[in-house]
């Protein structure tokens, strides 16, 4: 069943109240000409615009650690890119993940202002905002990255200091994990990830 998101800007909310065009018809240029967020975080899955609260200072720190893993397993070593937020404009679905990787021979996606197309791995950050949202495969960010193709999606949850890791294989993921500790992640994307799941965490 398709996850039933309530109007409430203390969770991830369906933001019909937000002037543009009709939900199921969002697309970049509709996103782009948002007026000022005022703190809170756009996306569009399936047409429908959704609205997030502000990340918290916990969320920023834990994004700026996951960056800083990743920069030095793909941007050190020449495997890639590493961006954090940054927009990606797939058609029905405009996303806003915590990170992403784009490795070299995906490089075309990149543009000056957004990735048109699937990174090769998405990270996202849950919270108790956001978790079911991140989670759901039906009608969430879990189904629209498997929609657009994104081969792998990391979900990092702050509280029980675990990551879960999803492969795609056919139009959907299968979940592999928690990981936790000095667990090592089995990404497909990055075999050389030595990185424990415990040091994209704060100490």
């Amino acid at each position: 069943m398709t996850l039933a998101i309530p109007d409430t800007a203390e969770i991830v909310v369906r933001a019909s109240h937000v002037p543009g065009p009709p939900q199921g018809r969002w697309d970049y240029a509709a996103y782009t000409a948002l007026p000022d967020a005022g703190g809170f975080r756009y996306e569009v899955i399936e047409g429908v615009l959704y609205m997030a609260p502000a990340p918290t200072p916990e969320h920023e720190n834990i994004a700026a650690l996951v960056a800083a893993r990743l920069v030095t397993v793909v941007e050190d070593a020449e495997l890639g890119r590493v961006f954090t937020s940054p927009d990606i404009d797939a058609g029905v679905h405009v996303l806003r993940p915590d990170a992403v990787v784009v490795l070299a021979a995906n490089q075309g996606i990149i543009t000056d202002r957004r990735l048109i197309g699937p990174p090769d791995l998405v990270v996202e950050i849950a919270s108790p905002s956001t978790a079911a949202y991140d989670r759901d495969e039906e009608g969430g960010k879990r189904a629209a990255y498997a929609r657009i193709g994104v081969p792998e999606y990391w979900i990092l949850d702050p509280a029980t200091r675990t990551i879960s890791l999803f492969v795609r294989e056919g139009d959907a993921y299968r979940e592999l994990g928690p990981f936790a500790g000095d667990d090592q992640l089995p990404s497909r994307v990055l075999p050389s990830l030595t990185t424990p799941a415990r040091r994209f965490f704060p100490r």
